[in-house]
């Protein structure tokens, strides 16, 4: 029984994959902020170009 306890404390294969889940998340936060700070700028931009081309066209 001891022998399992300590081969528990000493495994890091699960605070690997902790670490990779722990990333991934902030990565996931990173993007989101970005998309929610950006979007309205970026929708903008998009409409003056169709508005633009809207009045070339014609």
């Amino acid at each position: 029984m001891t022998a399992a306890v300590y081969r528990f404390i000493r495994e890091e294969e699960g605070a690997t994959a902790l670490e990779y889940g722990l990333l991934a998340a902030l990565i996931a936060g990173v993007i989101i902020a970005a998309v929610t700070t950006l979007g309205p700028v970026v929708s903008n931009t998009f409409n003056t170009i169709a508005n633009s081309m809207s009045a070339a066209a014609s």
